[in-house]
C-alpha cells in the first residue's frame, strides 16, 4: 500500500504563496520550500545547502534554469539526493530524488524560503546535458541553454514510478496573502498539504467533489467557459488561449490571486457598483491598499468561475472574503486577490482553491491528470 503524508504548511516566509517542510541530503536538513502546482523542478537555494558528495549526494552532468511569471530565475546543478517529507508513520522517503542546487538566482527567487517544490508534470521539467559536471563546473544560464536539452523525472513522478506513493497532492488553503497580527500562530495563515492522496481525508472536506477536466499535461490546463458577478450575467471567457498554451486557463497553488485576462476583467468589473468599482480600481489598478472599514462585504456579490467538467461543468464559488484580504499587511488594511495578466490567460490561484479542498491527481485520466474540489471544513 502507498503511503500518504500530510504535512502543515504557512504562507508566512512569502507574504501568501504556500511553503511547506522537506528534508534533504544525507543529513537531512530540513528545507522550507514553496509548494508550485505550476511548475515542475525541485530547486534548492545553493547558499542553504551544499551538495554532501562524501555522504551519499551523486552530482551530475545536467544542470536547469527557470524562469517564471513574477519574473524571479534560478540556475543550478542537479543533483540525486535523497529527499523525506513527513512524519513518524507517514513518511515519505525518496532515497534517490533529482533536485537542482540553485548557485544563481535573482532577488526575488527564494525570499525567506530554502527552495521551491513544483507538483506539477515532467514536460515542464527540462535539464540540459553539459560537458563537465555542473557542480563543479557551475555554467550561466545562457551556457546551460547550450546543452543538450532533455527532462528529468520531478518529485511527484518519481515517488509514483519508485512505488513511494500516488502522483497526487492535496491542500487545504484559507488565505492568499498573509493575516496581519497572528504570524506563523494564526490559523489563517496555516493550511495542509497531503502528498500521495485526498480523498481519504474526511475530516478535511463535507460533500462530494466537483471534477475539474485538464486538457493538457503541462501545468494543470483547463477550460474556463464563463465568469459570474453575483447574479448578473455571465461573461463569456474567451476560447483560445495565448499562443504556445494548450488552453485558456491553468489552476495554480503558486499564483495568490486572480490573474485574469485585460478583457476578461474590464468585464468583470463592469458588473459591480459604481462604488465597488472604485475600490477594486483602487486596488488592482493603482496598487493602493484600501481600509477594510469602507468594506462591508456582505454587500459584495460572489464570483462564480465555471470551468468546463469531467464530465459536466464545474461551478466554482469566490466569495468577496476570499476575492477581497482583509487585515493584509496591517490590521485595518485590505487588498483585492484580482490582478491584471495577459490576453487570453486566466491563471486562477489560491483565492478559487481557498474555500475548498483542493485535490490535484495527476494519475487521473490517463496521466492526463483532473483537479478536484470540495467544500473545506477545516
Amino acid at each position: 500500500m502507498a503511503l500518504m503524508a500530510r504535512i502543515p504548511i504557512t504562507n508566512t516566509f512569502m507574504g501568501g504563496d504556500y511553503t511547506g517542510l522537506i528534508m534533504v541530503g544525507p543529513e537531512q536538513k530540513p528545507m522550507n520550500v514553496i509548494l508550485d502546482t505550476g511548475s515542475s523542478a525541485l530547486a534548492i537555494d545553493g547558499k542553504k545547502y551544499t551538495p554532501n558528495v562524501a555522504g551519499g549526494d551523486q552530482t551530475t552532468h545536467q544542470a536547469q534554469t527557470d524562469s517564471y511569471g513574477d519574473g524571479s530565475t534560478w540556475t543550478g546543478a542537479v543533483i540525486k539526493t535523497k529527499i523525506t517529507i513527513g512524519e513518524g508513520a507517514s513518511t515519505v522517503v525518496l532515497p534517490d530524488g533529482n533536485a537542482s542546487i540553485a548557485y544563481t538566482a535573482s532577488d526575488n527567487m527564494f525570499g525567506q524560503t530554502d527552495g521551491i517544490l513544483g507538483l506539477a508534470y515532467a514536460p515542464l521539467d527540462d535539464a540540459f546535458t553539459m560537458p563537465d559536471d555542473t557542480w563543479s563546473h557551475q555554467y550561466t544560464d545562457v551556457e546551460v541553454r547550450t546543452g543538450t536539452q532533455g527532462v528529468i523525472k520531478p518529485y511527484l513522478t518519481q515517488l509514483t514510478d519508485e512505488s513511494v506513493t500516488s502522483d497526487i497532492i492535496s491542500f487545504i488553503t484559507r488565505r492568499s496573502f498573509v493575516h496581519a497580527g497572528g504570524g506563523a500562530n494564526d490559523i489563517l495563515n496555516q493550511g495542509w498539504m497531503v502528498v500521495g492522496g485526498g480523498v481519504e481525508c474526511t475530516d478535511l472536506y463535507t460533500g462530494s467533489f466537483q471534477t475539474v477536466k485538464v486538457l493538457s499535461d503541462a501545468w494543470y490546463c483547463t477550460n474556463l467557459r464563463s465568469v459570474t458577478v453575483g447574479n448578473t450575467a455571465p461573461i463569456a471567457a474567451r476560447l483560445q488561449g495565448p499562443k504556445g498554451m494548450p488552453s485558456n486557463s491553468i489552476v495554480d497553488s503558486g499564483t495568490n490571486s486572480l490573474n485574469l485576462p485585460p478583457q476578461l476583467l474590464k468585464a468583470i468589473l463592469s458588473k459591480f457598483t459604481p462604488a465597488q468599482r472604485a475600490l477594486l480600481t483602487k486596488s488592482i489598478h493603482d496598487g493602493q491598499f484600501v481600509a477594510t472599514s469602507d468594506l462591508n462585504l456582505a454587500e459584495w456579490p460572489t464570483l462564480t468561475f465555471v470551468l468546463e467538467g469531467d464530465t459536466t461543468d464545474v461551478s466554482l464559488q469566490v466569495p468577496p472574503s476570499d476575492y477581497w484580504q482583509m487585515d493584509t499587511e496591517n490590521v485595518g488594511a485590505a487588498m483585492a486577490a484580482i490582478t491584471k495578466g495577459q490576453v487570453g490567460l486566466s491563471i486562477l490561484g489560491l483565492p478559487i482553491m481557498n474555500p475548498y479542498f483542493t485535490i490535484f491527481d495527476g494519475e487521473a485520466a490517463g496521466g492526463k491528470g483532473v483537479i478536484r474540489f470540495a467544500t473545506r471544513t477545516v
